[in-house]
């Protein structure tokens, strides 16, 4: 018997939650995820006053829960490894409190730094899950449980960047 062929709904979720073709790049798509975020975030998010970044989060929250839930039922699975619109979520948490250049400011090296601290501190909370981001992920099913866990782990993120940055000075 032949699974049924994705509906238009499914493959608008599949193309949301996989940012198109980046969770299915060869090899660790949730870094690619990453990736594609911090390079999106100097032009998209990183521009914006915190209000409105915050309001982004919270629709990217509700949209990835969405798509991450859709696309999860389409493939099969709870939380497949191409679904990486939890990362777009979790990274830009993670650089969401902290203004690393001015409006209309040129990138300096020291914020260039800031910005790869922080995709590397993200990274390092999503791999290894400390409590309580593996509570999250075990105990919160669907697509809601796909994006919490990378919240937490972009929170987790920017408090140790904050306990850090005076290390940047």
């Amino acid at each position: 018997m032949h699974a049924a062929a994705p509906s238009p709904l499914d493959r608008v979720a599949l193309a949301l939650a996989t940012l198109g073709p980046v969770g299915r790049m060869p090899k660790a798509p949730g870094t690619w995820g990453s990736l594609a975020a911090t390079l999106a975030a100097p032009w998209c998010f990183l521009p914006l006053p915190l209000p409105a970044r915050l309001g982004a989060l919270a629709g990217l929250l509700l949209l990835g829960a969405w798509a991450a839930g859709r696309a999860g039922r389409a493939l099969g699975a709870e939380d497949p490894g191409c679904v990486v619109i939890d990362e777009l979520l979790g990274q830009w948490t993670a650089f969401a409190p902290f203004f690393l250049c001015g409006p209309g400011s040129e990138w300096t090296a020291r914020a260039l730094l800031e910005l790869l601290a922080l995709f590397a501190l993200f990274r390092l909370f999503d791999i290894l899950k400390p409590w309580p981001i593996r509570a999250v992920e075990r105990g919160v099913r669907g697509g809601l449980g796909v994006m919490l866990d990378d919240l937490l782990a972009g929170l987790l993120a920017a408090g140790a960047f904050a306990l850090a940055r005076p290390l940047f000075s």
